[in-house]
C-alpha cells in the first residue's frame, strides 16, 4: 500500500528468483523416522542428481527436490517411493497453499493404534483360549509345546492373526531392505516373527510382533505430537505480509506464500511478524512468548532474527525475509 493510500503491483522481475531452479514437492505417506529419510535418499536420490538434491521436513512428510537440471516426471518420482513401501503423493494435490486443512486420512492417523490394540487382543484371545483347552495358565507359561501337548488349533489362529497385524507396517520396508541387501531393524523383527514360527513357538512370535508394534506407535504418537504443536504454532502466524517492492520502493500487501526470500517486509507496532528473516531497519522489542515461552519482550535491532508469529511491540521496522510461509 503505497502512501497515498493504493496498491501499486510490483513487477515480478523484481523479487530474485532463480530461474534455472526446478523444484518438486511431494507428501511421504509413512515417512516418520530419520532411517526412512535414509531409505527415500538411496531410491530418489540417484535419479535426481544425487541426494543433495533433496530435502526432508519430517513433522510435515514433506520431500523436496531441488536441481538445476531436468527433473524426471512424478510417476517416477512417486514409483521410486513406492519401492521403499511408503507413498508418495505431489504435494499441490496434499495441501493448498501450504495449509493442509484435511490432513491425513483415519487409517494414516491411527492406524498403527488400530492394529496395536488388535494385535494384543488377539493374543489375550489365543492365550485365553489356550488355557482353558490345556488346562490353565500355568500349563501356558510352562510351555506346554515341550511337554508334548500341542497348542490348540484355535489358540494357533489368533497368534497368526496377531502376528499380522504386529508385522503389517514392517513387513513391506523389510521386503524393501532385503531386496536391496541392505539389513536393517525391520528385516531384523521379520526375520525373529518367521523363525518363532518356525519353531512352533506361536505365543512368542505373536508377542514380538505386538511389542514392536507398540514401539512404532510411540514413536509415530511422538512425532505426531510434534507435527500438531508446529501446526498450532503456524496457526498463529498472520496470512498477509506487506512488503517493499524492490523496483520502485512501493508496499503491497501479499498472501505469505506468494513472498519469496529475500524480500523486505514490513511490520507495525501491534502486529504480528508474518515470516522468518533478519532485521534490515529500525529496532525494536518482540513478544516471542509464542514460541519460545519467554515471559519478557526480547530487545530486537538490526541483524537479529525474527520469527513468524512473534508479536512486534514498540516501534515499525523492515526485515529480509529467509524462508518461505511452509518452511518458517
Amino acid at each position: 500500500m503505497a502512501d497515498g493510500g493504493f496498491a501499486v503491483a510490483c513487477p515480478a522481475h523484481a523479487i530474485k528468483i532463480d530461474p534455472a531452479m526446478n523444484q518438486m514437492m511431494f507428501h511421504i505417506k509413512g515417512m516418520s523416522c530419520v532411517e526412512e529419510i535414509t531409505q527415500l535418499k538411496r531410491e530418489v536420490g540417484p535419479l535426481v542428481g544425487g541426494d543433495l538434491n533433496l530435502t526432508f521436513d519430517l513433522l510435515s512428510r514433506k520431500m523436496t527436490i531441488r536441481s538445476v537440471d531436468t527433473l524426471p516426471s512424478k510417476s517416477q518420482i512417486m514409483e521410486a517411493v513406492a519401492r521403499t513401501g511408503m507413498g508418495a503423493i505431489p504435494w499441490e494435490e496434499h495441501c493448498v497453499q501450504s495449509r493442509c486443512p484435511g490432513g491425513d486420512g483415519t487409517w494414516e492417523r491411527h492406524g498403527r493404534l488400530i492394529l496395536s490394540a488388535l494385535s494384543g487382543f488377539l493374543i489375550l484371545a489365543g492365550f485365553v483360549m489356550q488355557a482353558y483347552l490345556q488346562g490353565g495358565i500355568i500349563a501356558v507359561l510352562l510351555d506346554a509345546e515341550d511337554s508334548g501337548i500341542s497348542t490348540p488349533s484355535v489358540s494357533i489362529a489368533f497368534y497368526l492373526a496377531a502376528t499380522v497385524c504386529g508385522a503389517w507396517y514392517v513387513a513391506p520396508r523389510a521386503f524393501y531392505a532385503l531386496r536391496r541387501i541392505r539389513p536393517d531393524m525391520n528385516l531384523l523383527m521379520l526375520t525373529a516373527f518367521c523363525g518363532a514360527i518356525a519353531i512352533r513357538q506361536w505365543l512368542e512370535a505373536a508377542s514380538v510382533a505386538f511389542l514392536f508394534s507398540v514401539a512404532l506407535f510411540l514413536e509415530s504418537w511422538s512425532v505426531g505430537r510434534a507435527r500438531r504443536a508446529i501446526k498450532a504454532l503456524m496457526d498463529i502466524s498472520p496470512s498477509t505480509a506487506r512488503y517493499v517492492c524492490p523496483h520502485d520502493g512501493d508496499i503491497e500487501e501479499k498472501p505469505v506464500e506468494e513472498v519469496p526470500p529475500g524480500a523486505i517486509v514490513l511490520v507495525r507496532p501491534g502486529e504480528k511478524v508474518p515470516l522468518d528473516g533478519v532485521i534490515t531497519r529500525g529496532f525494536t522489542s518482540i513478544n516471542q512468548a509464542p514460541i519460545t515461552g519467554e515471559a519478557m519482550p526480547v530487545p530486537k535491532e538490526e541483524g537479529d532474527e525474527v520469527f513468524a508469529g512473534t508479536i512486534n511491540g514498540e516501534s515499525s521496522f523492515e526485515f529480509r525475509s529467509t524462508r518461505q510461509a511452509s518452511d518458517t
